[in-house]
């Protein structure tokens, strides 16, 4: 049990220090409400829509792309750290990996998912 200790202190103390992070802002922070600082926001121009309204679909597919691409495009770093120990081999499986890429890229083009209508 004694192993434990140094454990449910880091715990204790992470747990306090979190608590502790988000209670002295509430208690420090001036408090001066108006209308004008509860009003929405929206670039400096008011809202063009309620809140709750629905969103259009093609916002969420964009944001999914992006991840997909992204997420796919970060295994570049290793493989550029890497690249003189990989040699030729790792030059073709990078190639096989990009076509893919460039493929689902080719067809997202096509489907026109990156237009804005």
């Amino acid at each position: 049990m004694l192993e434990y200790v140094a454990v449910i202190f880091a715990f204790a103390f992470a747990i306090g220090l979190c608590a502790l992070l988000l209670c002295i802002p509430k208690l420090i922070a001036p408090k001066f409400p108006s209308a004008i600082k509860s009003s929405p926001f929206e670039c400096g121009l008011t809202p063009l829509s309620k809140p709750g309204d629905h969103m259009q679909v093609h916002f969420y597919i964009v944001a999914m792309l992006f991840i997909i691409f992204d997420v796919e495009l970060v295994f570049l770093f290793p493989w550029a750290v890497n690249f003189r120990e990989l040699g030729l081999f790792g030059l073709a499986e990078m190639a096989v990996f990009m076509g893919f890429v460039v493929l689902g890229f080719a067809y997202v083009w096509k489907k026109k998912a990156l237009e804005w209508e």
